[in-house]
C-alpha cells in the first residue's frame, strides 16, 4: 500500500482495504471487506470482496450474456460489489492480466477490468489466474468517505491478493482485521472519542 495524499491533503486509500466497523448501521456493508480501486478528491470508488450473490452464478452472468465458458465456472460466484450501478459489471483480478480495451492497474497485485472481454478471457481460460466477479460498486461522493472514516466506520489495512481471492468469503472480515492485529471479539459497535 503506497501511502500518498488527494490535492486536499487527505491520504489518498487507492489501493488499501477498508474493514466495515461493526454497528455502521448500513446492512449492506455489515461485514464489508472492500478493495479500494480509486480514491481522490472527487470521490472514492470500490469493490466488496466477500458478499457472494445468493442470487447469481457466473454459468448464469455468462449465459445471459451469450459467453461460453467451461461448466466449472457454473459454481463460481458473482460478488455483490457494491449498492451503486447493480447492473454494471466488474473483475478484480491479479496483475497478471490486462485487457485490450480497458484494465485499471491500481497498485502492483491488483487490477479492475469492467469491459465483457475480461469475461470472455475467463470462460476461455485464458483470462488473469486470480479473479472475482461483481455487479456493483460501493462510491462515495467529495469528502463522503473522509467523513465515515472520522466516525469511525471504518478501519483500514494493506491489501492482500492471499486475503481477497484464497481466503474462504465468511472469513475475509476476521481475517482482514487480524492482519492489523484487532481480534474481532474485541470490536465494539460503539465508537469512543478521547
Amino acid at each position: 500500500m503506497q501511502e500518498s495524499q488527494t490535492a486536499s491533503g487527505a491520504t489518498d486509500l487507492t489501493g488499501s482495504m477498508l474493514i466495515a466497523m461493526p454497528g455502521m448501521g448500513d446492512p449492506r456493508f455489515e461485514h464489508a471487506v472492500i478493495y479500494m480501486c480509486a480514491h481522490s478528491d472527487d470521490g472514492a470508488m470500490g469493490l466488496i470482496v466477500n458478499k457472494p450473490s445468493a442470487d447469481v452464478s457466473l454459468g448464469a452472468l455468462l449465459q445471459q450474456l451469450e459467453i461460453e465458458g467451461s461448466s466449472g465456472l457454473d459454481r463460481k460466484s458473482v460478488y455483490f460489489g457494491g449498492p451503486v450501478e447493480m447492473g454494471r459489471g466488474f473483475v478484480l483480478h491479479g496483475a497478471d492480466y490486462r485487457s485490450d480495451l480497458t484494465t485499471l492497474q491500481v497498485d502492483d497485485a491488483f487490477c479492475m477490468t469492467g469491459t465483457l472481454d475480461v469475461l470472455e478471457h475467463i470462460a476461455r481460460g485464458d483470462g488473469p489466474s486470480q479473479w472475482l466477479a461483481m455487479l456493483g460498486y460501493a462510491g462515495w461522493g467529495p469528502g463522503q468517505l473522509e467523513q465515515e472514516l472520522a466516525q469511525n466506520a471504518w478501519l483500514v489495512c494493506a491489501p492482500d491478493p492471499a486475503l481477497v481471492f484464497a481466503t474462504p468469503d465468511e472469513q475475509k472480515w476476521g481475517a482482514a482485521l487480524k492482519r492489523l492485529g484487532i481480534p474481532a471479539l474485541a470490536l465494539s459497535a460503539e465508537g469512543g472519542r478521547a
